[in-house]
């Protein structure tokens, strides 16, 4: 063999070891088990923008992760992630790679009781500090009763010069029900405008900005001191119709409701009663039941009743993915999901 010839087994070992350099880096390209990481939407592009916006939405993000959307769901087993409003579980396959779940619901009531719920956590879709949009409406709808700007509307439209008492802030009782993320944010700005905040809330808590109330032992003690009760519960078994006669009547004489979390929370013929007896003064009703409300409910032409078609917020597909992918990000370094849904509590 001359000089400068190689050996056939040198080039045998070199061979070997370019084998196995090439397997080592395909095993730090390869994708992780389960194959390609996707999430599905399911008909979530329907109610808020369209494919091609969730997709993009995506794509500026996280662009890593493909993006299918119902029906179009490809390989079953590369789908880690659903994002959605009203699913119906009954009409989806088995995904049996999935990770987590993402709803877009205002509530959840629904999907945690719902017999073929997938067995994987549940979050929901909503920042972490509330979002402006529902602090602005709560705000407006509370400065619009403390106001009294119903009287001053009925009036106008009879050509009246109406003079009343006007209170100020401090001489307003403002109660939440329920004082999470979409609670606070507005609690504190009514509180920085002078008004007297409280919230009432499950369980004992931590003290907070605001004096709390908690359990039902302690509900009569909160109305009692409300003059303008704002209602953001999650609808449970326990929270179901808690605005009833009973509630009303536990309230100062011309109290007032601003409802933006259920309609189920409002038991409507007690509503009626207590508007057309005094008890109350006035219901701003964001949420009702059901929804549409029928043209036949009598809250239609009650003039003591504000109507609104459940409009408090309405995110963005930018905004929605943005929440999705702080959650997915943080399941994947091996964190938690944000804003996870207690399946046991309901909310």
């Amino acid at each position: 063999m001359s000089r400068g010839g190689t050996h056939p087994s040198d080039r045998l070992g070199r061979l070997a070891f370019s084998s196995i350099l090439s397997m080592r880096d395909a095993a730090h390209e390869a994708p992780p088990a389960g194959g390609c990481m996707a999430l599905l939407i399911v008909k979530l592009d329907q109610v808020i923008g369209n494919a091609q916006a969730w997709r993009e939405a995506f794509e500026a993000q996280l662009p890593d992760l493909p993006v299918r959307i119902w029906p179009d769901a490809g390989d079953l087993k590369e789908i880690e992630y659903l994002a959605f409003m009203h699913p119906d579980f009954d009409q989806l396959p088995t995904f049996p790679n999935l990770k987590a779940m993402f709803s877009r619901a205002a509530g959840v009531e629904d999907i945690v009781t719902h017999p073929r719920l997938p067995n994987v956590p549940l979050g929901k879709v909503e920042p972490p500090g509330g979002d402006p949009m529902m602090t602005e409406y709560v705000v407006m709808h509370v400065l619009r009763l403390h106001r009294d700007m119903p009287n001053y509307q009925a009036a106008q439209a009879k050509r009246q010069w109406l003079r009343v008492p006007i209170a100020r802030p401090e001489q307003r009782r403002v109660g939440f029900l329920g004082f999470g993320m979409m609670a606070k944010a507005p609690a504190l700005v009514l509180q920085s405008l002078g008004f007297k905040v409280s919230a009432w809330v499950r369980s004992p808590r931590p003290a907070a900005e605001v004096p709390l109330f908690h359990g039902r032992d302690q509900l009569a003690a909160f109305l009692g001191q409300t003059d303008i009760a704002v209602c953001l519960l999650p609808l449970t078994a326990e929270t179901e119709g808690i605005f009833c006669a009973q509630a009303f009547a536990m309230m100062p004489p011309g109290a007032m409701l601003v409802n933006v979390g259920r309609g189920r929370h409002v038991v409507d013929g007690d509503l009626i009663a207590a508007l057309d007896s005094g008890q109350l003064a006035h219901a701003a009703l964001d949420a009702l039941w059901p929804e549409p409300l029928p043209p036949e409910s009598p809250l239609w032409l009650h003039p003591k009743v504000t109507i609104m078609p459940h409009v408090a917020r309405r995110p963005t597909v930018a905004q929605l993915v943005t929440e999705m992918v702080a959650n997915i990000r943080s399941l994947e370094a091996g964190g938690k999901l944000l804003q996870e849904v207690d399946i046991a509590l309901g909310y």
